[in-house]
């Protein structure tokens, strides 16, 4: 096991683009790490040049206390897991987890020990004799982990693997993987696009947006407090709603913000300091801090949309000429095309500058 360290690390192409902006932080000693952003965002260079797969065109990398920079890809004790299997399809899962430790000159013994502990700790032991054709999506993924884990390297790197598995199959390996980190403790290094696979699996989560790191914390702490607009609409599904107005005070003391069309927004009584009253704000609310309310303190939205997922209910809002999402336990409610109230929880809102998009306020 090792630190992962990135030090001003910057990727440039021939062409001029510009894939990484000079990245730098450190992924712990048996930390999971999740790089999580939209497509052509950096995630996939930053994995593949600590894998030794893309050069570093400026700054330092680093695995344990050993620079890697000229390090060729098989003398930096790694193991990458694809987004395709890459499986051997004439040889048997057994073969597959060995052929790496036969090439390297492992002694026959070894290769016995790693590739049943491999199959043991992915539950592959009954699979050992099975060709890949004859197995699920999963069951392949899960032998792709296992022809990674028997490398027993310093560092594990993972470029989007659940993305060809169905959203049943993806839940059951995530939460595979999930235990396999746990039981190990070994470094890991994990890509995708996808937010629900980042917030349930890293330990931490770097986000990055055009080849440029926008905050990097627990789970949680970014979902809670986003850096900036980027990570505040990335991060939640259904992504949070921003509403750009500005601040007032209404007669009766309620802070108000007046969108851009002239319609206004409850926000509550000390929802914003006196200093921001006529400042133009982004104010963010999370889908599940919108309730349909019965009070004073709440306006009135068209319901444009409804969907049902089971233990909840999306409703689609529009006010004005302001879109809206809010999420409910399953409740009646009314039908598509009239007016509900809803209310703002106003110490659950998010304020961002509208000119820089960081996060205002303590």
């Amino acid at each position: 096991m090792a630190k992962v360290r990135f030090d001003g690390v910057r990727k440039v192409y021939d062409n001029g683009q510009v894939a990484v902006h000079g990245a730098s932080f450190e992924i712990a000693d048996g930390e999971l790490m999740v790089l999580v952003g939209p497509s052509g965002c950096g995630k996939s260079t930053l994995l593949r040049m600590v894998a030794g797969l893309e050069e570093i065109s400026a700054g330092t990398l680093s695995i344990g206390d050993r620079v890697v920079n000229d390090v060729a890809p098989k003398d930096r004790d790694i193991a990458m897991v694809f987004q395709n299997y890459a499986l051997y399809p004439h040889m048997t899962v057994a073969e597959n987890l060995a052929f790496g430790l036969k090439l390297r000159g492992h002694e026959k013994a070894e290769v016995q020990r790693r590739v049943q502990g491999a199959a043991e700790a992915l539950g592959l032991t009954s699979m050992l004799d099975t060709l890949p054709r004859a197995m699920s999506g999963g069951q392949r993924q899960r032998v792709a982990l296992g022809r990674a884990l028997v490398r027993e390297p310093e560092v594990f790197l993972l470029d989007e693997p659940l993305s060809n598995l169905d959203a049943k199959l993806r839940h059951s390996v995530r939460t595979e993987i999930a235990q396999l980190h746990r039981k190990l403790g070994t470094t890991m290094i994990y890509v995708t696009h996808d937010q629900v696979e980042a917030m349930t699996l890293g330990q931490r989560i770097v986000v990055l947006s055009e080849g440029v790191i926008q905050q990097i914390d627990t789970p949680m702490a970014l979902y809670d407090r986003p850096a900036n607009l980027f990570v505040a609409g990335f991060l939640g599904s259904p992504a949070m709603n921003m509403l750009r107005g500005v601040a007032r005070q209404g007669d009766d003391g309620e802070v108000l913000l007046r969108l851009d069309d002239g319609l206004d927004v409850p926000l509550g009584a000390a929802a914003v300091p006196e200093q921001w009253l006529g400042r133009e704000l982004v104010v963010g609310v999370r889908p599940e801090h919108l309730q349909p309310a019965t009070g004073n303190a709440s306006f009135r939205a068209r319901i444009e949309g409804l969907e049902p997922v089971g233990n909840e209910i999306f409703v689609n809002l529009r006010h004005g000429a302001q879109a809206l999402v809010i999420r409910v336990a399953p409740q009646a409610l009314p039908a598509l095309g009239q007016e509900m109230p809803v209310a703002v929880a106003s110490a659950a809102l998010h304020f961002f500058d509208p000119a820089s998009g960081q996060r205002i306020g303590a």
